[in-house]
């Protein structure tokens, strides 16, 4: 008995030591999971926030849309009816409404160095592109607010020279239309009463982030305001 005693006793110990080196062994590789773990978390948050940075850079948007615009000639004459007011207007039929995305017109304010594209609608595609009319304003010619975004450190960077006075023209498929600056205004983005889309009059709202030499969204917005000098409505059915 005492032998076997002795045997189970040399047996124990043995198993004792390979445990007293196995669960540290156990625990150091928990605790570099754990380590491996937040610092791939960090680096996650690192590359996506990079990715809001420079996504300038990560796609090309410049061959994803359809162009419409087909500028009208000085001296082209355009097809018009007499309006309810008695005035010329457009026929309605001979106006392509753009589709979100498609770009149906220019937007040139030479005193700040202004001319790009203009899109409806203000996504990617528009914005990276040129500038972008929210989609639920209006288009030129069509006697409401016209509300155009774009970005602060590409195509609207020339806004920082806006003054009143300067002209504003943007020139479509179906007529050219210009717009005096009435003034600007820095507001907070979250400000709804910077803009009227109710209004019943045709009017002009540019706006960008604020300030100029920061990149992505702020908290500020700069707008310009414009009215309406020249260009024949569409007809109004």
């Amino acid at each position: 008995m005492s032998e076997h005693n002795g045997y189970r006793h040399k047996h124990n110990m043995k198993l004792g030591g390979k445990s007293f080196l196995i669960l540290p062994i156990i625990f150091c590789f928990g605790i570099l999971l754990i380590v491996l773990g937040a610092v791939s978390a960090t680096l996650g948050s690192v590359w996506s926030a990079a990715g809001i940075v420079f996504s300038d850079y990560e796609k090309n948007y410049s061959t994803e849309y359809k162009n419409i615009f087909v500028p009208v000639n000085e001296n082209e004459t355009v097809d018009t009816v007499t309006g309810k007011d008695g005035k010329p207007a457009i026929k309605s039929e001979n106006v392509v409404y753009p589709g979100y995305g498609v770009q149906f017109g220019e937007i040139s304010i030479p005193d700040c160095e202004v001319k790009c594209p203009l899109f409806m609608g203000d996504g990617d595609i528009s914005l990276k592109n040129g500038a972008g009319v929210y989609y639920g304003s209006f288009i030129p010619g069509y006697g409401g607010t016209i509300l155009i975004a774009g970005h602060n450190n590409t195509f609207f960077n020339g806004l920082k020279n806006a003054k009143a006075g300067q002209e504003i023209t943007i020139r479509t498929s179906y007529g050219d239309y210009k717009y005096k600056i009435r003034e600007t205004a820095v507001r907070d983005s979250l400000d709804t009463t910077a803009y009227d889309l109710s209004a019943d009059y045709e009017n002009l709202v540019l706006y960008t982030c604020y300030p100029f030499d920061e990149v992505g969204l702020t908290n500020k917005r700069m707008f310009v305001y414009a009215d309406l000098t020249d260009g024949i409505p569409v007809e109004k059915n």
